[in-house]
Formats: structure tokens, C-alpha cells, sequence
């Protein structure tokens, strides 16, 4: 029988929270995978916390981020510091093909719930432990998180001005960098299997799947023994290269022009000034030696023209422009994404309708689609044992009173 989803009949036990591995088991799960989620009454996935909170709603039912990374998944309740939660685990291992966890270095050796005890569960089970940086190493132990690894990994030291200290993002880059290297691994493992019938152990280490990004700062370093430091919105390979106010509240553009034939372009868009036709502005060199003013007059120009209109005119004439948008744009006016169908609004027994990112890659014959929306925290506890688990009423509620399923 053709499969309607990529992945139907995949089988994931999810020991995942926050950003990356919840991103990783929300693909698998929009694309037919059987994700079964487990957390505990003191351990709920951090995220549930994180705002924004849906008005109205409290609880940990009630964050929009939880909801956009969780679609498509059952939750379990299981303490894992019990015996009995433990043989919950097992058994859900027995039927799993993929484990995924996020925990620090040997906790799960301290759970006895490690690779070396779980193959010998389920001989072919794919693990992967995805940590900051590595299972080993010497900072192997080191407490971190996703906005410290971005200074661990070069990023934050480019980022802000050249007078002004070092800018940490509200956001943790790098947990968006790693879910694409964890579903290739995963792919990999399972193609693996499939031709040889073994299992295997993952080990990924965040700071590996992003410092690939810092790249160039690496070659610069090593070609030229230079250490690259903060530029703003500089870029040596551009000129102009920056943000731009336009008319409006906080209105901006985004500008590039990366060769000579492109600024041609655009000092026709601006009318041919003619400050665009001193020696100063003829060449990429010239350019980059004189940004500041360069800058100003261009902000002079840009502050009388909506954000959009400018965009389109630059843009149809092949200068790199682009809206800074924010989250009404991308939601209400973006065109591009409202034809990909991109946002998903679904219906959640608490939250109520609220929308949900599908997987920005497509598949023409098997195309993901979220199968339900996230779960209430222990939503499918009842569930996953008796109809999954075929546990009896009888054990069923003796685990729930011994706290075992909490």
C-alpha cells in the first residue's frame, strides 16, 4: 500500500526539549512519524514556560513556542527516576526504531537508559545524544546553552559595532543550525539499517554542526594571521552594505550592492544625484573607504519611500533589497509565504486555533502535514499504554498511583 507520508511507520521515542531536538521529532512527526514524547511532572520539556503565552491561557499548555515545535507528537508522563518508569521506557524502546535525547553527558548512563542498555533492549535501535559540544572531550561537562554556545563558537564576537562591546542575540542561532546535520544523521542511520540490518549510536556536538559558520573567520586566521572583530552592518565584499530607514515607524530596507554594474543600478533608481558621481562612489574600494557617508546620503533617500515600493523597484533591476519585516508582516502581508503555505493554523483542546510552521522543504509526492497539534502536558499518558503499550487497567492504574506514570 503507498504510504501517505514519508515516514509512516517510523518509530521515535523522544527524550528531546527546547529548540533543536523538538524541531528534529516535529519534522519526522509532520512527515508520519510516531513520536511519543516523554517528560515528567518535574522535568516538563523548558519550553512550555517560554513566552508568548496564548492571552488568556495559563499553565503548561500555554506557550506559543511549545506549540510551533510540537505538533504531530503523544506525550507521556513517566518518572524516570522510578524502577517501573524505566521498564515504560523499555518496552516503548522494544517497538522504537529511533531514540533521541538532549540530556547533559551521562545522564542517561545515570539513568541506565544509555546506548550500551537499550541495544540490548532492541538490538537495530538508532540512538542519537545530541549535547552542546560532544558526549567527550574536556569540556564535555561544561553547563551551557544555546545563547553561551554561540559565544563558544565565534559568532558573538562578530556581532555589533566596532566601538561598542560584543551583542549577544535573544535568539540561540545555533539551535536552528543543528536540527538539518541531526535529520541527516538520522536519514543516514536508518539507510544503514535498511541495508545492513545494524543499528548505531550518534554522538552530535552543536558546536561541530555550527562552526562551520564561522568559517571565514577561520580562513582569515589561518591565510592571513588576521583576527576578525566587530563591523556593524559592514561586509569587506559589499558597498553599500547596510539597513536603512524608511518612510514610516520603524520602517527598514536592506541593502547590498556587491558590484560595480549593481551600484550603476542603483544610482539610477535614486535619480543619478550627484554625489553618485564622485571619484569617491566609482569603485567597490572607493565605496568601502567612505561608507559613513555614503550611508547618510542614502538614508536621506531611502527615508522618503516605503519600505515595500523601494523594494521593488531595486529589486527589478537586480539590486539585493529586502523589507526588515516583522512578525505581522510575515504573518498578514508577506505574499511569498502566504503562496507557500507556509503558517498552518490548527485547533488545540486549550490554546485553540493558532498557527504552526510547516517543514520549509516540500515533498511532491509525500508532502508533510502536521497530524495533530501539540499535546497537552501527559495528554496521551492513558493512551500510549493501553492502546501502544496494551497495558492492562489494572497496572495502568497501579502506576498512576505509585507515581511511576507523573
Amino acid at each position: 500500500m503507498t504510504k501517505k507520508y514519508a515516514l509512516q511507520g517510523l518509530k521515535v521515542v523522544d527524550f528531546s526539549w527546547v529548540f533543536t531536538g523538538p524541531i528534529v521529532t516535529k519534522y519526522l512527526g509532520d512527515h508520519g512519524a510516531e513520536v511519543i514524547k516523554i517528560e515528567s511532572a518535574t522535568r516538563p520539556d523548558g519550553t512550555r514556560l517560554m513566552t508568548p503565552f496564548k492571552p488568556g491561557a495559563m499553565g503548561l499548555n500555554a506557550s506559543g513556542v511549545f506549540a510551533n515545535y510540537n505538533s504531530s507528537k503523544y506525550s507521556i508522563n513517566i518518572n524516570l527516576r522510578e524502577p517501573r518508569g524505566k521498564e515504560v521506557v523499555k518496552k516503548l524502546v522494544q517497538r522504537a526504531d529511533i531514540v533521541l535525547e538532549t540530556f547533559g553527558p551521562g545522564v542517561m548512563s545515570k539513568l541506565q537508559l544509555d546506548y550500551d542498555v537499550l541495544k540490548q533492549v532492541k538490538s537495530d535501535i538508532i540512538m542519537l545524544s545530541m549535547t552542546m559540544v560532544g558526549q567527550t572531550g574536556p569540556h564535555s561537562q561544561q553547563p551551557s546553552f544555546g545563547q553561551v554556545l554561540q559565544a563558544t563558537n565565534g559568532f558573538v564576537q562578530l556581532l555589533g559595532w566596532p566601538d561598542r562591546s560584543p551583542s549577544l542575540p535573544v535568539a540561540a542561532y545555533t539551535d536552528y543550525i543543528a536540527p538539518w546535520y541531526v535529520l541527516i544523521a538520522l536519514m543516514s542511520a536508518l539507510d544503514f539499517r535498511h541495508r545492513t540490518g545494524k543499528g548505531q549510536y550518534i554522538d552530535l556536538a552543536m558546536l561541530e554542526a555550527s562552526v562551520h559558520l564561522a568559517a571565514p573567520v577561520v580562513m582569515d586566521y589561518v591565510a592571513n594571521s588576521n583576527i576578525q572583530d566587530r563591523m556593524g552592518n559592514r561586509n569587506p565584499g559589499y558597498a553599500p552594505h547596510g539597513v536603512y530607514p524608511c518612510k514610516g515607524k520603524q520602517r527598514w530596507i536592506a541593502i547590498a550592492v556587491a558590484t560595480d554594474d549593481e551600484w550603476q543600478s542603483l544610482c539610477k533608481v535614486m535619480g543619478g544625484p550627484e554625489w553618485t558621481k564622485s571619484p569617491k562612489f566609482d569603485t567597490l574600494l572607493h565605496r568601502t573607504k567612505h561608507q559613513d557617508e555614503m550611508d547618510k546620503l542614502i538614508g536621506k533617500w531611502t527615508g522618503n519611500q516605503t519600505a515595500e515600493e523601494l523594494m521593488a523597484k531595486l529589486q527589478a533591476v537586480g539590486v539585493a533589497a529586502g523589507v526588515l519585516q516583522t512578525g505581522e508582516d510575515l504573518v498578514d502581508k508577506d505574499p511569498q509565504i502566504k503562496h507557500r503555505g507556509h503558517f498552518f493554523e490548527i485547533e488545540h483542546a486549550e490554546m485553540g486555533k493558532h498557527l504552526t510552521e510547516l517543514p520549509p522543504f516540500k515533498l511532491s509526492r509525500t508532502p508533510a502535514h502536521p497530524q495533530r497539534p501539540f499535546p497537552s502536558f501527559g495528554e496521551h499518558t492513558e493512551y500510549v499504554c493501553k492502546e501502544i503499550l496494551h497495558m492492562g487497567d489494572a497496572e495502568f492504574a497501579e502506576l498512576i498511583g505509585a507515581g511511576v506514570l507523573a
